[in-house]
């Protein structure tokens, strides 16, 4: 069951983590003056008992040292304070991205089975970090909460099939693309004798497409078929996005590279096109670096 309650972790996680979300932001009030821990402790208990099955909730300091006790299901655990949590994802992911988060699934420290931790990070009048609030709830609870509905299973399924099907066509033609590089490399490219250096130049742009493709192909399988997501890389809607522009770079590059070596040989005068391409490749680069700054390590969107 653990593998399965994962996998329906992974997908309603988008939910989950708005729900806890709304959670901190109706009960605990940001950037206000004067914010101290006996101003957050009350409200972090009253989520505590809004939460049917909550493990435990705590509070940490900006150094992500906790600075309360952690007050779990029957207990309050007074030792736990003055520990320091800085290397643990709730605390410093809250705090580089400036907003609620929650967190993959981990064996809890209390009570030994799947937890989940919600955390907020609270700013003070000055938008100066003061403290992360924490939520450890169970995985069966988190997706008891953010249960998908039949409709969402539905659509899910449909969507699957539906990637599984362009995931195919797509492998298809990389297959062609990649049969008709290596037929046009063999012909023209071991042929010394007749040997032009524009027949390489195709065989590797059909290549290099027939790569991007099969890239392509490839993360859709992983990542909306198996939902193999990886955490701590460009995030899965933004990475097929970035490896395929990364392949069509490169080949828009050799591309204008074949040109400029053609029209320095047959027509000078053409060599402007040649640049204009260069250009748009210099361009594609510029806003794909832009593009990965302003989405890499966003989780959770």
């Amino acid at each position: 069951m653990v593998p399965l309650d994962i996998k329906n972790y992974a997908e309603s996680r988008t939910k989950a983590r708005a729900y806890f979300c709304y959670l901190f932001s109706k009960n605990i009030q940001s950037r206000l003056p004067s914010i101290s821990k006996d101003m957050i402790i009350p409200n972090l208990l009253k989520i505590k008992s809004e939460l049917e099955n909550c493990d435990g909730v705590y509070l940490l300091d900006n150094q992500g040292i906790q600075v309360s006790p952690t007050y779990a299901k029957n207990k309050t655990i007074e030792e736990d304070i003055g520990k320091n949590r800085s290397d643990r994802a709730y605390y410093y992911r809250a705090v580089r991205e400036e907003r609620c988060v929650i967190t993959d699934p981990y064996p809890s420290l209390i009570t030994g089975e799947l937890t989940v931790t919600a955390s907020a990070p609270i700013f003070d009048e000055d938008d100066h970090l003061k403290y992360v609030a924490c939520v450890d709830i169970p995985l069966k609870e988190v997706l008891r909460v953010a249960k998908l509905s039949r409709l969402d299973k539905v659509f899910g399924e449909f969507f699957k099939y539906t990637y599984a099907s362009f995931a195919l066509a797509l492998s298809g033609i990389a297959l062609l693309l990649f049969i008709k590089g290596i037929e046009s490399f063999f012909v023209h490219g071991v042929n010394i004798s007749n040997f032009h250096i524009k027949d390489v130049f195709e065989a590797t742009i059909l290549l290099t497409l027939a790569l991007a493709i099969f890239d392509l192909a490839k993360t859709l399988i992983e990542e909306e078929i198996l939902g193999r997501y990886k955490e701590h890389d460009v995030s899965g809607p933004h990475k097929t996005m970035v490896r395929f522009l990364g392949s069509i770079i490169i080949a828009l590059s050799i591309e204008a590279l074949m040109l400029v070596f053609k029209f320095a040989i047959t027509d000078p005068n053409k060599i402007i096109y040649a640049i204009y391409i260069i250009g748009g490749v210099a361009l594609l680069i510029l806003t794909l670096a832009i593009y990965i700054k302003f989405t890499k390590l966003k989780i959770d969107e």
